[in-house]
This record gives C-alpha cells, sequence and structure tokens, in this order.
C-alpha cells in the first residue's frame, strides 16, 4: 500500500480524499489469505480507484474555483468601446463575440491571433445576478488563408454555460485573474436587432486616405438600383470629403461605417501575400472583417455581397439581385454561396463613342465608370478570382474569392448570367485595344444612375458648400 500512499501524498487534495482513499485500499488489503497475485491486482484497484477519485475531485475544485467567488468581484469588467480591441498580451486582437447556435451551441469570437505565440485562451461568462462565473477554454481556429502573415483571422469557439445565457463575456489566457481588469464583450446575436433587408454589401476596408470619390457615388447608387438595402463599410481612412460622402449616406440610412483602426496595433501591407510586403498582416486585415460583417448581418440580411469598392455584381439576365438570386436559388436549392467572374474594365481605356452629358461631374475627383466599357478578356491559364453573394445562415468562415467553411455548396455562375465589374488599373498593360471586349451592360441604367448620381452630388455640395 505504499504505493498508493505515495501517489496520494504526491498531489496537492484535501486531507478527506486521502483517507477515503486509503480506507479503501486497506479495508481491499485485510483479507485473510490474500495471494500475491491478488495482492498485485488489489493494488492496480486502488490505484485506479484513487485515481477516479482524484480526478472527481480535481474537477470539482476547479468547478467550486470558478462558481464560488464573491459576488462583489464579479460581472463588471472594462466594456470594449472600440471595433478592434487587444489583450494585455499584445498578441491577440478580439473584434466581437457572436453567438452560434446553427449546429453546436456555442459562442464564436471573431479575432485577430499570432499563429505561434498563442497557445491558449479561456472565455470567461459571468452570470448578471448570482455572480456566478464559469469559465471554459477557447478552441482556437487560426484560418486557412493566413498568406504567410504571422497574424491571422481567427474564431475563438467557447462552450457557454448550460443553465443560463450570458449576454457578456471576456477573453482572458488564463483561467485565473481579476474580471474587474478584462474587456468586457457583448455577445452579439443572442437577440438579433435592426431591419430586415435583401441584400448587405460588405466592404473592406476603405484605406490610403480613399479619395475615388466619383465612382464610389456611382457605385452606391447602383448597389441602390440593383437592391441594396445597406452597406457597411469599414473604414481605416478617407479623404475630408470622402468623408462628407459618407456622411451623406449615413444621414440617408443606407451605409454603416465601423472604424478599422487596424494600423495602430499592427503594420499592415497592403497586398494580400506576406512575400509581396512582409508585415504582420494582410490587406488591412480584410478577411478579418469580411468574416465579422458576415456574423454581424446574419440575421439582419437574407443575402451579403462580398465585395470591393470598385466592383459591381452586375446582373446580365437579370434586371436586379432579387430576380437574380431568387432564380439561382431554385435552380441550387442547396446552395449558400454564389461565385461570380471577376472582369477588369480598365480606368485607363476610355469609349470614344460615350455620348452621356455628364459635364457636371467634371469637378469631382475620381473614376467615371460609364466611360469605361471594355473589358480586357480572360487569359489563359490564369486563375480568375471570384466574389459572392452569400446566405449568410450558411457561411461559418469565409475568405476575399471563397468561402472556407460552409453548410451549403458553392455555385460557379457563368459570365452570360452576371459577372464582376472591376474598373481599375488594367492587369493586362501592354494589351492592344483592338483585343479589349466591349461591354455595355453597365449603360442599361445610364438614366437612373446619371439622374441619381447627380442629385447626390448636387446634395452634398448644397449642404456642404463643395464645388460652388
Amino acid at each position: 500500500m505504499r504505493v498508493v500512499q505515495l501517489l496520494l501524498e504526491s498531489v496537492l487534495f484535501p486531507q478527506e480524499v486521502q483517507s477515503s482513499c486509503q480506507k479503501f485500499c486497506q479495508e481491499a488489503n485485510g483479507e485473510p489469505e490474500m495471494s500475491w497475485k491478488k495482492s498485485h491486482l488489489v493494488v492496480a484497484v486502488c490505484i485506479a480507484t484513487c485515481a477516479s477519485i482524484v480526478t472527481l475531485s480535481y474537477f470539482q475544485r476547479i468547478k467550486l474555483s470558478f462558481m464560488s467567488m464573491p459576488e462583489t468581484k464579479l460581472c463588471r469588467g472594462i466594456p470594449a468601446k472600440n471595433t478592434i480591441t487587444p489583450l494585455k498580451d499584445n498578441r491577440t486582437y478580439i473584434i466581437a463575440p457572436y453567438l452560434d447556435n446553427r449546429k453546436n451551441k456555442m459562442i464564436r469570437v471573431i479575432s485577430i491571433l499570432h499563429h505561434k505565440d498563442v497557445k491558449e485562451l479561456y472565455c470567461w461568462f459571468c452570470h448578471p445576478s448570482s455572480g456566478q462565473m464559469y469559465i471554459s477554454k477557447a478552441e482556437i481556429d487560426i484560418h486557412s488563408d493566413r498568406f504567410d502573415f504571422p497574424y491571422g483571422a481567427t474564431d475563438l469557439k467557447c462552450l457557454e454555460p448550460e443553465d443560463w445565457e450570458p449576454h457578456y463575456m471576456s477573453i482572458h489566457w488564463s483561467p485565473k485573474g481579476d474580471i474587474n481588469q478584462l474587456p468586457l464583450f457583448e455577445i452579439r446575436n443572442r437577440d438579433p436587432e435592426g431591419s430586415l433587408v435583401d441584400f448587405t454589401v460588405c466592404i473592406s476596408a476603405m484605406f490610403g486616405e480613399y479619395n475615388n470619390v466619383l465612382q464610389f457615388v456611382q457605385s452606391m447608387e447602383m448597389y441602390k438600383i440593383l437592391g441594396a438595402g445597406r452597406v457597411v463599410i469599414y473604414k481605416n481612412s478617407c479623404s475630408p470629403l470622402m468623408q462628407k460622402v459618407l456622411d451623406y449616406y449615413i444621414a440617408e440610412g443606407i451605409v454603416e461605417v465601423i472604424p478599422w483602426p487596424i494600423d495602430s496595433y499592427l503594420k499592415v501591407s497592403s497586398y494580400w501575400h506576406h512575400s509581396m510586403d512582409p508585415k504582420d498582416i494582410g490587406y488591412y486585415g480584410q478577411i478579418t472583417a469580411l468574416n465579422d460583417c458576415i456574423y454581424d448581418n446574419m440575421y439582419r440580411s437574407r443575402y451579403i455581397l462580398l465585395n470591393d469598392m470598385d466592383e459591381i455584381i452586375l446582373p446580365g439576365k437579370y434586371a436586379d439581385w432579387k430576380t437574380m438570386t431568387q432564380n439561382l436559388q431554385q435552380q441550387h436549392p442547396d446552395a449558400g454561396v454564389f461565385l461570380f467572374e471577376n472582369h477588369i474594365f480598365p480606368k485607363t481605356v476610355f469609349t470614344l463613342n460615350y455620348k452621356f452629358n455628364t459635364s457636371s461631374w467634371n469637378a469631382i475627383p475620381g473614376v467615371n465608370i460609364l466611360q469605361h466599357v471594355l473589358r480586357e478578356p480572360e487569359q489563359e491559364h490564369v486563375v480568375n478570382p471570384r466574389k459572392m453573394i452569400v446566405d449568410p445562415k450558411k457561411v461559418i468562415q469565409t475568405s476575399v474569392h471563397s468561402v472556407l467553411q460552409a453548410y451549403g455548396v458553392s455555385i460557379h455562375i457563368p459570365m452570360d448570367v452576371a459577372l464582376v465589374y472591376h474598373c481599375r488599373t488594367p492587369f493586362q498593360e501592354n494589351l492592344p485595344r483592338l483585343l479589349l471586349i466591349k461591354d455595355t451592360t453597365l449603360w442599361r441604367y445610364n438614366m437612373s444612375l446619371i439622374g441619381n448620381v447627380s442629385k447626390v452630388l448636387q446634395e452634398i455640395a448644397w449642404n456642404t458648400g463643395e464645388y460652388r
């Protein structure tokens, strides 16, 4: 029985636990005429039994230490006020936690982590009335499309208490500490609020003192014509004039601006791969922003479009997005993601037979997309990056050009049904003009588009004194 005694004394558990094990083994060992083999069997049984008692006692102690702390020190925390909240380890950045009960009821915390330095994180929940604590170890799921940058979009998966529904939580690198000193995050989607729209456009990220005002206004008006009910913009920086345009659309009620000061915390790259610009995170953390936009609008929008500010998912066979998605969903009832081919309309090449009267726009900085209806032909052996319309309830993780995890299937949409009108610098710079393809699909909307854009620009000029 010396083996059992050493086992008990080697772990720090209450005396009553040790006494229970010793008593059990002494009684078993006290049987008369016990053989050598039976004695060894008894020792083995004693060790197994004591291990079970020790394990049970351990979890009881853990539960007690987490659940019975004084109420006066709990459920306070430091309310998180910013879109990006750094933890004190300077390797973890929390965006927001969301209830995800589509499969296994849990909290999914959208975040940014250093892929090597962060090994453990814990989810802290505090009962608002009893002060009881529940702490669970987070499952750290760094998205696969990190593109070799040290930091990447990450899901922290937290199991919540079974017998109560928390509305706030904290994240910490240890199961011990003082919750008063931790950032406190509201768990979103517990009680979804906000108006339900058919289509939300998620744009990430506006940076570099963005000032392409005319193309932005044209894109916004095209989004509205095609059926957008909300446009969410993760804004890092823009020009003063662009801010006035944003303020106009915010007041109109269609634009939501999410502050995105990621460069205050990390060295950001303007490129998608670490080899092109070895910084902390790629393209201003746009992948994290897109995932946050999907979860934030999961119960506020039937569909979400993931594209950039210089892109428009432009239907060819249908008049608008609603008609198009209704038909596509009927054809593909299991689909959760529709992928559209990206086609470059070079902003350096102007259409010669442009006849629309838009001279009043000449003072506005930016590109006039109506003057650019020549597109580059597709290149053989070159992957065409696609943009998406997704059902947010079927998306688990997304990248820029495809979803990483989803409950529904992804469908590639032929370009005659719709394409991504992408007006930007050319990809094929040395391509002769004669090889460009004329595509005037955009001109189908010219009357509504010109009238709407002119009205917006006039109202902004009148309200702000610009252009006068």
